[in-house]
């Protein structure tokens, strides 16, 4: 059973994480980056964002903005996104612009799910959630450990063309029950104008 202590330690972290969230002007960032979509290869492992992403806001519960965000990560894979550049043969204007853009997309869809974690630990309780790069990469969104049960939660957008994201099976399976979750995000026609949608 957990003390009053506990409860409030995750009452904290899951309301200033949705504090958050309640900061970030989600229509500024559209309309800046969903139209670009020109760094939409496959990028290499040391130039992605996801072990920086789950480092900053899952361990060290730091939340900070995006252009806080980005600054760390271009600091972080400077010299490798210097490499991943020239490989690309993009111009200096096009290749940071869809950078960017491409690392807003996985930062918006990561802290989606960091919030879910946050949820979770208030439901299961402290120390039951576990989320990182490495159970992302094996198909574990979210990872609880209750009652001596794994529960691994695949949490997907639902695209028209099917669900969004990892597509394959992980090479390393790991232990526990694999729960998929899937949502969908109305376009911006439906949420400014519901009324006209069945």
């Amino acid at each position: 059973m957990q003390s009053p202590t506990q409860k409030t330690a995750e009452h904290t972290t899951l309301q200033r994480f949705e504090d958050f969230l309640a900061t970030i002007d989600l229509k500024r960032y559209r309309e800046m980056y969903l139209p670009i979509k020109i760094v939409e290869m496959n990028m290499p492992k040391n130039t992605q964002a996801l072990f920086l992403l789950y480092k900053i806001y899952w361990e060290e519960k730091r939340f900070i903005s995006f252009e806080e965000f980005y600054a760390e990560y271009e600091r972080y894979h400077h010299a490798h996104l210097k490499v991943f550049h020239k490989k690309t043969q993009m111009c200096e204007v096009c290749f940071p612009k869809g950078l960017r853009a491409r690392i807003y997309r996985t930062w918006a869809s990561i802290i989606t799910q960091i919030h879910a974690g946050y949820t979770a630990e208030s439901v299961f309780g402290m120390g039951t959630v576990k989320m990182s790069e490495d159970l992302d990469r094996k198909g574990a969104d979210i990872q609880v450990h209750y009652k001596g049960v794994i529960l691994n939660y695949d949490v997907k957008k639902e695209a028209r063309s099917g669900v969004m994201g990892r597509s394959t099976t992980p090479k390393e399976p790991i232990p526990g029950i694999s729960i998929p979750i899937r949502y969908v995000v109305p376009d911006l026609k439906t949420i400014l104008h519901p009324q006209k949608k069945k």
